[in-house]
């Protein structure tokens, strides 16, 4: 049998599904409360990340054009709060916000800067493999250039990240090339193109869907959830280029079962509870097709990616390996948050690189659906009538190789880390991993110790 050497940084949930939410809720305590004293001297409160990005949301309304952006600090478990401009009013809604748990840190560029800055990136920059999102831990603009990006090309972006002025941008090379992670010819399977199930929904129609990636989308129009096998859903909407990269694809079967969660392989599920927007520092857990379950962080917000076949804008940058055929796969986080749709980037789960998401709230909104089941009872890839041609929908080896890395068993892999996987990489903890520790999802640890074999 043959052996893939892949890195042991892979992340694995214990048992079962992931635990719900809390209810409890972060509110902002009333504007003339000052049992602390002075409010200039509150300690920021120890949040849970969800509880981070929650808070986040609150902030921004309450400090409007002062607000200049927000990331969780997971060192001290902290929500940082940039602010710009803060005199007069303003400064009593900091006060608030130190009061609501924040730490606040005032900088130089306000939100609108950077936006005009984006802007002029996009205007005298928009050059085929590089792309730039908002940091908000240094209020820069970080900009990267894939290896295609030479000579004339080169000197453009850099001239344009001058005229920014020092303050505004950072400017770095990526040691890959920026592209869809969609793959021809080999594995949801459709029109000779492998891509990944991202997060099944409900259509406005009330209709049973799926998300995944724009870019599969406008590739082929009716889907398999096997190599060669009939199709089981129809491209509803579709964009890419331009404003995102996802699309609805509803099931043919109006009676399809399609439950909120996310298949990790193992018999292990991740209920999805809800859609939530990235915060720049948490960590998020991505599922695709070739690559499965991996880990990493959100280092970026509102990116703009220039992939050869055009402009994407409005996307989350990460550093979490993707790999062709990945495409569309979810990324999530362990307290069942769905948070974006894999569109691309450069690298490997080898060697690593950057990676960028479709962020799913804008993608529900855009297209009308909504997470939750369309179905109850088994998984996706349990469709209508059990077991589907070509494999064991639940849970055996599909034809065609790769998992799915979606709501359910679902495109050509196998599932549960029951078989070999041909050419897509078993996941820590859920096949064969020839005695490799296993690392906990939502214990804060990983292995980042060497390679390892798989088989």
């Amino acid at each position: 049998m043959s052996h893939k050497r892949i890195p042991k940084r892979k992340a694995a949930i214990a048992a079962g599904s992931v635990a719900a939410l809390g209810a409890a809720a972060l509110l902002l305590p009333n504007a003339n409360a000052s049992q602390d004293g002075a409010a200039e001297a509150a300690a920021p409160k120890t949040l849970k990340a969800a509880d981070a990005s929650d808070l986040a949301t609150q902030l921004q309304n309450l400090l409007g054009d002062a607000f200049a952006g927000s990331y969780y600090d997971t060192d001290s478990r902290q929500l940082v709060v940039n602010v710009v401009n803060v005199s007069g009013d303003k400064n009593n809604v900091v006060v608030q916000a130190k009061k609501a748990g924040a730490k606040v840190r005032e900088v130089e560029n306000s939100t609108a800067e950077l936006k005009t800055a984006a802007q002029t990136l996009k205007t005298d920059a928009t050059i085929p493999g590089t792309a730039w999102a908002v940091d908000p831990r240094t209020n820069k603009i970080l900009v990267t250039a894939d290896t295609t990006v030479t000579g004339g090309k080169w000197d453009r972006l850099e001239s344009t990240v001058q005229s920014l002025g020092s303050g505004m941008a950072t400017i770095k090379k990526s040691a890959g090339t920026f592209k869809t992670f969609v793959s021809g010819g080999d594995a949801i399977f459709g029109g000779g193109a492998r891509c990944s199930l991202g997060f099944n929904v409900t259509a406005s129609d009330g209709s049973p869907a799926f998300l995944t990636a724009g870019h599969c989308g406008v590739a082929a129009e009716q889907w398999s959830d096997s190599q060669d096998g009939q199709p089981i859903a129809t491209v509803d909407q579709a964009v890419f280029p331009g404003d995102g990269d996802f699309s609805l694809v509803k099931y043919d079967d109006p009676d399809t079962q399609a439950p909120s969660d996310v298949n990790i392989g193992g018999g292990q599920t991740v209920q999805i509870l809800q859609a939530a927007d990235a915060t720049v520092g948490t960590q998020v857990f991505r599922m695709g097709s070739t690559t499965g379950l991996n880990d990493g962080q959100v280092l970026g917000l509102d990116a703009t990616v220039n992939y050869p076949e055009g402009t994407v804008t409005g996307l989350i940058q990460t550093d979490v390996c993707a790999e062709p055929g990945d495409s569309g796969g979810s990324l999530f986080t362990q307290d069942g948050n769905a948070i974006g749709l894999t569109s691309g980037g450069s690298g490997d789960c080898t060697a690593g690189g950057e990676t960028f998401f479709q962020p799913v709230t804008t993608a529900l909104t855009a297209t009308g659906a909504t997470l939750g089941d369309a179905g109850a009872g088994a998984g996706a890839g349990d469709q209508a009538g059990g077991d589907q041609a070509g494999g064991d929908q639940a849970g055996g080896d599909q034809a065609g190789g790769a998992e799915a890395g979606a709501g359910g068993d679902a495109v050509g892999g196998d599932q549960s880390g029951a078989g070999d996987q041909s050419g897509a990489d078993d996941q820590a903890g859920m096949g064969d991993q020839s005695g490799a520790p296993q690392d906990q999802m939502g214990t804060g640890t990983e292995d980042n110790s060497g390679l390892t074999d798989t088989h």
